[in-house]
């Protein structure tokens, strides 16, 4: 996809500023508002983010799973504690080093994030349905410039 006139990348650096500082404030509100419906999973947001990336990381080690949260090995143990007693998580030895511990979720686990993966899109949705279509391929054609940044 070829960059149109006017595109971001020829922003003077005050408008790019203004924008990078709207986006932001954006993401945030976003998340706050398709959070909302995390509290049927009974779960906090950092437990619900290290199960997804058990889920669609795993199996993966305790030090694994703290670097891909950014935070420090023993809070993501206390959180994997709380995941492994409720049942969500379960613990294994890597069949090529016994040193290793690695985390694979349980079915319990899987229905779980799905359950909140469900209400984040259905929150999402209700937003998206206010939109008239041209703004809503407006949202369409920005998703589609934006997914590529992140997957490198």
């Amino acid at each position: 996809m070829g960059r149109a006139p006017g595109a971001v990348s020829s922003l003077d650096e005050t408008r790019r500023h203004a924008l990078a500082d709207r986006l932001h404030s954006l993401a945030i509100h976003l998340l706050r508002r398709i959070r909302r419906g995390d509290d049927e999973s009974g779960l906090s947001a950092p437990r619900l983010s290290a199960l997804s990336v058990i889920i669609y990381r795993g199996p993966i080690s305790l030090t694994e799973l703290a670097k891909a949260e950014s935070v420090t090995a023993p809070t993501m143990t206390r959180l994997v504690q709380a995941l492994v007693r409720a049942g969500l998580v379960e613990r294994s030895v890597d069949e090529t080093d016994n040193r290793v511990v690695l985390l694979r979720t349980t079915a319990a686990g899987r229905q779980t994030l799905d359950v909140a993966r469900a209400n984040r899109l259905a929150a999402l949705e209700e937003l998206l349905r206010r939109l008239d279509s041209d703004e809503a391929a407006l949202v369409e054609r920005a998703v589609d410039a934006l997914e590529p940044l992140f997957r490198s």
